[in-house]
């Protein structure tokens, strides 16, 4: 039942973001970008605090939420030093924070600290995604990296299913095995392949996407264990509930978070983005 709800989910959004993607203004793909990076950083933070017993105070979910927003809306206009400006913004916001209530609260920076790595851990990666976008051809290069990566999870997701042996992170994700590892990592690099030479018609190009296909395949594997070693911490489950079959928004995007800062260094190496 949940491997057919994965598969609903998929082929019902998958149209929306691919028309978003080739006929969506930036600010379109901007506002979605924004949403997608407000429920996962609600997920974060519900995820970070619960392993204290407590919950984001309203005022660092406020925070982060308009932090979210105005980062992705500066990388729409590919504005690199309004990015900057933002997160020094938060930071005072939250040294604000911090001065307002100290000393009454012993844990005020370490709450800070979780809110720092969640902004860094979601909308900043997310906003480099209208970077991509608005290099030539960069609504290819989009559609690319979620093909890469959704080959990734679904090549480990079933190699490991019917040959997984071997574990891969056991104290982390008890599941996931070195064998669904190399399926997806197989997977990625075969469809990066083929995909390259569909969209961008070169033989060169397409062999030259192989490293990053296989970069990228590493760092969403890593990324994927990363939100369950959150997750584990917090002895919690899902992230959330709202994509039927896959969890919480950060279950889902939690491989491409890691995934996008290697297309774009890729793109920025090779093609002087």
């Amino acid at each position: 039942m949940q491997h057919a709800q994965r598969w609903i989910t998929s082929i019902v959004l998958g149209p929306l973001i691919i028309w978003i993607l080739i006929k969506g203004t930036p600010m379109i793909l901007a506002t979605l970008i924004s949403a997608v990076a407000i429920f996962a950083i609600r997920e974060y933070l519900r995820i970070v605090f619960r392993s204290k017993d407590n919950t984001a105070p309203w005022m660092i979910t406020g925070i982060s939420w308009l932090t979210s927003i105005f980062l992705v809306m500066s990388a729409a206009f590919g504005s690199w030093p309004a990015m900057m400006l933002v997160l020094a913004l938060n930071l005072i916001f939250l040294s604000a924070f911090i001065l307002f209530r100290f000393p009454g609260n012993e844990n005020l920076f370490d709450t800070i600290a979780r809110q720092t790595l969640g902004i860094m851990y979601i909308p900043l990666p997310l906003s480099l995604l209208l970077f991509v976008r608005n290099v030539e051809h960069g609504a290819l290069w989009v559609f690319w990296l979620l093909i890469v990566s959704f080959m990734n999870d679904t090549g480990a997701f079933y190699t490991g299913t019917f040959f997984g042996k071997r574990k891969l992170a056991p104290r982390i994700s008890p599941k996931k095995t070195l064998e669904g590892s190399a399926g997806g990592i197989t997977a990625s690099m075969t469809a990066g392949l083929i995909f390259s030479l569909i969209f961008f018609g070169s033989p060169g190009l397409a062999l030259w996407t192989l490293p990053c296909s296989f970069f990228i395949a590493l760092a969403g594997q890593m990324g994927d264990l990363f939100e369950s070693a959150l997750k584990r911490a917090s002895s919690i489950k899902d992230s959330g509930r709202i994509l039927p079959g896959h969890g919480g928004m950060l279950d889902r995007i939690d491989g491409l978070l890691f995934a996008i800062p290697v297309l774009y260094a890729y793109l920025l190496l090779s093609v002087g983005i």
